[in-house]
């Protein structure tokens, strides 16, 4: 018996002891599983909770942060708008601006212009061949002797306006350079000087004497602007001067000096004076030049829109 149940119930025994103490074994891991299944499922709900917690503060965070765009959206287009208006005014005040400067550098110009056609001497583009007068006590504000060099007579001197000596000079040097032989033989006279040449030829000629030679007062050579030229060929002579090189040179070149003749062939003056030149200015010498006119062909006031610009 003894051996009966140590050889069959003893090994049962021990592993029915075996087998309880797996299954508690077991149920006890599964207790411990579910246990920390259940903690993270606690874990996870906590998260979960907190999540949406976040999320809806987030939801919260966007609806602000859309209604301050759109506020801002909106200020924007009022800026926009402002801005629009602004820059409308701002150029529209511009413009006026620009208009006010237009209009005061017009005043300026035309106050430059007065102020710059007071200084000019208005006689210097009259007409005085048998039209104006000069009276006994007129003369340029200044005159300049004209060099010996360029004067036919180097012993005797001859004068020109102050303000057309470096043009004059500039036209005789040029025609030497240009192998012509050009010099002067008169240049300003005085109304007393113009009064004796008068009388001087007078006598010579009698009433002949108008054909060539003004009276006094109305001779331009009082003006200062006024020369007369010859050539060593003529030995300082005057008839002939028409056929002379000196003269074609003159008809080529003059009015790039500023210098016209004053009585061509067929004036209602004078006799053709091929010799007789006259400073007028270069703009108003170009445009007689550039539209085949002499000075006297013009009205006075055409000639008057030349003064301002005599000098330049």
């Amino acid at each position: 018996m003894q051996k009966l149940i140590e050889h069959y119930y003893l090994p049962l025994l021990t592993a029915g002891v075996l087998l309880i103490a797996i299954l508690s074994g077991s149920i006890f891991y599964q207790n411990k599983v579910l246990n920390s299944l259940e903690e993270a499922n606690r874990v996870l709900l906590s998260e979960l909770e907190s999540t949406k917690t976040i999320l809806t503060q987030r939801e919260a965070d966007i609806a602000r942060y859309e209604a301050n765009l759109e506020e801002i959206r909106q200020a924007f287009a009022r800026s926009e708008e402002n801005g629009s208006e602004l820059f409308r005014l701002l150029t529209e005040e511009k413009n006026k601006n620009d208009v006010f400067e237009e209009q005061i550098e017009d005043i300026t110009g035309t106050v430059g212009q007065l102020d710059k056609l007071s200084k000019i001497d208005p006689e210097l583009l009259m007409k005085y061949s048998k039209v104006s007068f000069l009276n006994e006590h007129y003369a340029p504000e200044k005159v300049t002797e004209i060099a010996s060099m360029f004067r036919f007579k180097t012993d005797e001197p001859e004068y020109i306006h102050s303000k057309i000596s470096r043009r004059l000079n500039n036209l005789l040097e040029d025609a030497q350079e240009n192998s012509i032989s050009l010099l002067v033989v008169s240049g300003y006279r005085s109304f007393d000087e113009q009064k004796s040449l008068k009388s001087a030829y007078s006598v010579q000629y009698g009433f002949g004497a108008n054909a060539f030679s003004a009276d006094q007062g109305y001779s331009e050579h009082q003006l200062g602007t006024t020369v007369d030229f010859t050539t060593t060929e003529l030995g300082g002579g005057l008839n002939g001067f028409e056929t002379s090189k000196a003269y074609a040179w003159l008809i080529e070149h003059a009015h790039e000096y500023g210098f016209v003749l004053s009585y061509p062939k067929d004036n209602v003056y004078y006799i053709f004076e091929p010799w007789h030149w006259r400073f007028v200015g270069e703009k108003l010498a170009d445009d007689l030049h550039d539209d085949g006119k002499f000075f006297y062909d013009l009205e006075q006031r055409e000639i008057d829109e030349y003064l301002i610009s005599i000098f330049d």
